[in-house]
């Protein structure tokens, strides 16, 4: 039987931590940036790392075989 693949759209966009909390980037931070329609503390938030509720997260972990 040929080895297990991760699933590799999830393997850019999910990293697992050594607590096993899956780390994600946050949503809406592609464009329209330098307009009104973003306050600055609404993109400086958006910098920082979000985490999936543990439900997704199991799923994810599949994807990724860990």
């Amino acid at each position: 039987m040929p080895k297990m693949k991760s699933h590799r759209g999830a393997a850019k966009r999910f990293t697992v931590k050594k607590s096993g909390v899956v780390k994600r980037a946050k949503a809406y931070k592609s464009h329209l940036l330098n307009t009104n329609s973003k306050s600055q503390k609404r993109k400086r938030n958006l910098r920082k790392a979000g985490y999936l509720a543990a439900s997704d997260a199991k799923v994810v972990k599949k994807m990724l075989l860990k």
